[in-house]
């Protein structure tokens, strides 16, 4: 499924960070997962790992070679949502520009549907 018509997407700079990582740990299988767990100081928080294998109810997103994979579980919680790379003064991180999040801490970690 492609950036363009999928419920969640991935930038050109998370993409090309995404790659960067892949590309650091030697293993070109690497797929970048985005989980919602319970959590944080607003009830929800975002996890970011790298992983080898897909799941049965994933959904796929491919971007400028990097793959994203979010769970059906969280697919819910993103619908809309882009998963972007910023560098900023005060650090680099993935952040996720989510219309369904009501709040959001400050650090952007968390939210609130």
């Amino acid at each position: 499924m492609t950036s363009e018509n999928s419920p969640v997407s991935l930038s050109a700079n998370a993409a090309k960070r995404i790659n960067t990582l892949v590309k650091s740990q030697g293993n070109d299988n690497l797929k970048f997962r985005i989980t919602i767990n319970g959590g944080g100081c607003s009830g929800f928080q975002y996890d970011f790992s790298l992983v080898e294998d897909s799941k049965d109810d994933d959904l796929i997103v491919d971007r400028d070679g990097a793959t994203m994979l979010v769970d059906g579980l969280s697919i819910m919680y993103l619908m809309g949502s882009e998963v972007d790379f910023t560098e900023e003064l005060a650090g680099s991180m993935f952040v996720v520009k989510n219309p369904n999040a009501t709040a959001s801490c400050g650090c952007g970690s968390s939210f609130a549907v």
